[in-house]
């Protein structure tokens, strides 16, 4: 995990969105990852953005998680999703995320929209937390990989945890082929 300085994400609510902490305290015991295992690390705000945090704390892109919220439309009815994704791929949203929605168009939600939506901010978004109703699409690599770095919701902090809790998360939908490789 490179430099980071964690420690147990619970036990410092002043590095986490309201929505992420209210998640933590309610973590389901049954979890595959208990909640003791999500951590938190304070970082420079200014270096939340993913290159410049890896970067600057010695994470691997393979290391570190996306989280994009799209808004699908059709007719009109939007739909919100989040998709995790690792930093090495972007999420296949015209295809794959369009389908999945069942939506004609699909596209990353707006930065005020995905802001005001989650009660977080933007460049800190996390899966952690979202709104109960959205589907969580996960791909699988993400759950495959032993831990990962992902937003805490402020652009203070990173959380890191195992990768399996994210496919776990209430609403999670692991998705083969979610993203593809850039490059």
């Amino acid at each position: 995990m490179g430099s980071l300085q964690t420690e147990p994400a619970q036990s410092r609510s002043d590095l986490l969105a309201v929505p992420v902490a209210k998640a933590l305290a309610v973590w389901p015991v049954d979890a595959p990852v208990d909640v003791d295992q999500v951590l938190v690390a304070p970082i420079d705000p200014t270096l939340a953005d993913t290159a410049a945090f890896c970067e600057a704390y010695g994470v691997t892109l393979a290391e570190s998680a996306n989280c994009v919220i799209v808004a699908g439309r059709r007719g009109e009815v939007t739909k919100y999703a989040a998709c995790i994704v690792l930093a090495t791929t972007r999420a296949d949203v015209n295809g794959m995320v369009r389908r999945l929605l069942d939506v004609r168009k699909c596209s990353f939600a707006p930065m005020d929209e995905a802001v005001s939506l989650t009660g977080m901010e933007y460049g800190g978004i996390t899966p952690i937390g979202l709104p109960a109703d959205w589907p969580i699409l996960v791909d699988s690599r993400v759950i495959a990989a032993p831990h990962v770095i992902i937003g805490s919701g402020v652009r203070h902090s990173k959380i890191a945890v195992p990768g399996p809790a994210l496919g776990a998360l209430p609403g999670a939908q692991v998705i083969e082929g979610l993203a593809k490789e850039v490059g």
